[in-house]
């Protein structure tokens, strides 16, 4: 039956009357009529109902269903309460409404002190937030004590930073002498209550004159949070002395501090301003030293080339002046970024220092033992601050300095420092955090490291090197103490891979931090090492079950719980693919090789060269093969596997350049007069074995194909992972051997007439 015939406006059928029941009840309010007790409030009385005050508040369904003595009583007296401020709240219990803005500043705290005793927190709540916009100057000291009194976390931290930006006139309002003793000792005990130290001395002595009832050790614990060294001679002998309050020993124990101590160990007061840049001109900072010194705070990251858009110093002849900013302000600062010139893969090493009165200086970050590049990140214990001083110590390609900005804040995140070092939480090993990959080969420059593990196949989205030449290196921006990684490996198929990771701080001294040489690895590797501070990560692969050529996926660095949870791979499950044992005579799986083709980005100093790499199409489902169609065989003479030479992976042959096609086992052939392809059926299997096992056959050199000078490309002809040539050449092959094939695998197109004959047989 459709809601139509039932005359029902509602869709679903549902009614909503709510609204008609809160006006229902409402008209309770102050209504004798049921009522079955009386509140007494300083002699008026309130006629309410136990039941509607006992769902509506934990403290009267304690004191009138508790068991009490009140719970008998038609009668019950309310002590030491507001009668306005009762009454409004009494309104809130019957309605769920209220009016701050008609009432009283002096009445809208007493609700709160009601709110917050009968514990209605929703109505706690929404006069704190009430309160945060009313905010003044003269009310805001009797809601800080209202806060301090109450607990109110929020409210009381609003109050603060209102008055740490109006810490002046706060002191010289009538409110703030109504202040309660912890109240005062709490505000005037922040570094970030900011005001000339003598004025607050002031302001103390007049609070202290209009409080009489104060006991001496109230006083003197008042008077301790005075910082008596940060006023001046002539204000200690002139303002304070007279007073009587701080005795003479304490003044000449203050200017005894005064001349004696290190200037930056003395208890600066700073603006403190969370999450804004203070090293902006807007707020009156600039650039005393260094060249260029316009471009450092203006903001613009992105305009800047070889020759403009950042501030430099020369490195050695700078006598440690470095590039020295003036904030506009003495500020509390604990967190620094940075944007170093990186228009290629420099790294700098540097220093910062501060100072509040440009001869005593304190070294916040010293970075002069690491290779640093781009934006860095900087943290260190907060301090109050006026100059800052970067000094370069080092450029890899140069001796000059570049920065091209630098902002200065106080941050509210926490971060976890060893040594100066961050200890990350999050992954850093990404290209938002000025992370690079520096060696390897891939389509794009950083797939290792844009934090992509759901889009890889056999053709992209990983990053390779031939095993025996080169590595894969990252470099991240800064460095960071570090205790584990994690990597992922290419894992389409059930091969496994062997590898060891070394770190560096500087590309030149390497440590090994993880040895699995001697493992059969595949798919998702979490690693752990004793910590130390790292830079570079060298990631050299030593075996592949499949080929020479070693892949990775995905690095993160520390390791990220849950990197592993994520969807399925063309239908193939990585995480319970069997792990297969290294062969004991060579490095191949059984054949189930079908190459594909992919450019691919080589990661060297010039970033010219263009590689093409693909990854092994390995037959999931083949057929059994015999002994000798599973055997790898090998040529020996004109063509043999040749060692890549340099990190970059680019092959550099005399005179004529030819790939042979082994398995899908890229090797390099020089050949006097031909240039070509030599191609051998993929189809014969990717196993290694040898005439050891009598598996293998070795191919004579009439056996080995006719190498055919062709200059037209063969179509479907596909790389293993990771295989490049620094040459698009392209050839055919013919081979005397076919084994038998599966209809649903793709094979090479060859161009020999008898293999023609025996494939159409099959």
């Amino acid at each position: 039956m459709s809601n139509i015939h039932l005359g029902l406006p509602y869709p679903g059928g549902v009614v909503d009357h709510s609204s008609n029941l809160a006006n229902d009840i409402g008209v309770l309010y102050l209504n004798d009529e049921y009522s079955d007790v009386t509140l007494q409030v300083n002699g008026q009385a309130f006629h309410a109902h136990k039941v509607i005050l006992a769902a509506r508040s934990q403290y009267f369904r304690a004191l009138l269903f508790g068991g009490l003595r009140e719970s008998h009583q038609a009668e019950v007296e309310i002590k030491d309460t507001n009668l306005t401020a009762f009454k409004v709240l009494l309104k809130y219990i019957y309605t769920g409404w209220v009016s701050l803005g008609s009432e009283k500043e002096e009445t809208v705290l007493e609700i709160l002190g009601l709110a917050h005793q009968y514990g209605f927190e929703d109505l706690e709540s929404a006069i704190c937030d009430y309160l945060k916009d009313a905010l003044c100057i003269p009310n805001v000291c009797v809601i800080y004590d209202m806060a301090a009194l109450y607990s109110l976390c929020n409210l009381k931290a609003v109050c603060e930073d209102f008055m740490d930006k109006n810490a002046l006139p706060i002191l010289n309002h009538e409110s703030f002498y109504s202040l309660s003793p912890s109240a005062l000792k709490s505000i005037i005990s922040r570094d970030s209550f900011c005001a000339p130290e003598v004025h607050i001395f002031q302001g103390v002595y007049e609070w202290v004159e209009r409080n009489t009832d104060l006991t001496p050790e109230q006083i003197q614990e008042i008077l301790s949070q005075i910082r008596l060294p940060l006023i001046s001679l002539s204000d200690l002998l002139n303002v304070v002395r007279p007073t009587g309050l701080i005795s003479p020993d304490q003044i000449l124990d203050a200017i005894k501090a005064k001349n004696e101590s290190r200037d930056m160990d003395l208890q600066y007061r700073g603006y403190l301003m969370p999450g804004e840049n203070v090293a902006v001109q807007s707020k009156a900072a600039q650039v005393l030293q260094g060249e260029m010194r316009a471009n450092l705070l203006d903001g613009n990251v992105s305009n800047y080339d070889m020759d403009r858009g950042f501030t430099r110093h020369p490195i050695d002849d700078n006598n440690g002046q470095g590039i020295l900013v003036k904030l506009g302000m003495q500020c509390i600062i604990n967190h620094m970024r940075m944007m170093l010139w990186d228009k290629d893969q420099r790294g700098y090493s540097y220093y910062i220092e501060v100072s509040m009165d440009q001869k005593d200086w304190v070294r916040v970050v010293d970075h002069t033992r690491y290779h640093c590049r781009s934006w860095q990140y900087l943290y260190f214990q907060p301090r109050v601050v006026r100059y800052i001083r970067i000094v370069g110590t080092n450029n890899t390609v140069n001796r000059v300095f570049h920065v091209v900005a630098f902002e200065a804040y106080y941050s509210k995140q926490e971060v976890d420092l060893h040594k100066g070092l961050i200890i990350p939480r999050e992954n850093v090993a990404l290209v938002t955090k000025s992370a690079l990959v520096i060696e390897g080969v891939s389509r794009s420059r950083n797939n290792l490291l844009n934090g992509d593990i759901h889009h890889y196949d056999w053709d992209s989205g990983y990053t390779c090197h031939q095993l025996g030449s080169g590595s894969i290196c990252v470099q991240l921006g800064q460095a960071y103490w570090l205790s584990s990684c994690k990597l992922l490996l290419w894992d389409c198929d059930d091969r496994s891979y062997s590898y060891y990771i070394e770190a560096s701080v500087n590309n030149r001294d390497w440590e090994l931090i993880v040895d699995k040489t001697r493992e059969a690895c595949r798919s998702w590797q979490t690693l752990t090492f004793p910590a130390r501070a790292i830079v570079y990560f060298k990631i050299v692969g030593t075996f592949n079950t499949a080929n020479e050529v070693f892949h990775c996926v995905h690095f993160e660095a520390p390791a990220q719980v849950g990197s592993e949870n994520r969807p399925r791979v063309r239908g193939f499950d990585h995480a319970v693919a069997p792990v297969l044992p290294h062969p004991l005579g060579g490095g191949g799986e059984d054949g189930q090789n079908s190459p594909a083709g992919a450019e691919a980005v080589v990661m060297d100093d010039s970033h010219s060269a263009l590689l093409e790499a693909g990854p092994v199409r390995e037959r999931l489902h083949s057929t059994a093969r015999s002994d000798h169609e599973e055997g790898r065989v090998r040529e020996e003479g004109a063509v043999g596997r040749v060692r890549e030479e340099g990190a970059v992976g680019r092959m550099r042959e005399e005179g004529a350049i030819g790939r042979v096609r082994e398995d899908g086992q890229t090797v390099w052939a020089k050949e006097e007069g031909a240039v070509g392809r030599i191609r051998e059926d993929i189809s014969v299997g990717a196993g290694r074995r040898d005439d050891r096992s009598g598996g293998a056959r070795p191919r004579e050199e009439g056996d080995a194909g006719r190498v055919k000078e062709e200059g037209s490309l063969t179509k479907g002809l596909k790389e293993e992972p990771g295989e490049s040539s620094a040459m698009s050449l392209e050839g055919s092959v013919d081979s005397d051997r076919n084994p038998r094939r599966n209809k649903h695998q793709r094979c090479l197109q060859v161009d020999s007439d008898d293999e023609d004959d025996e494939e159409s047989k099959e």
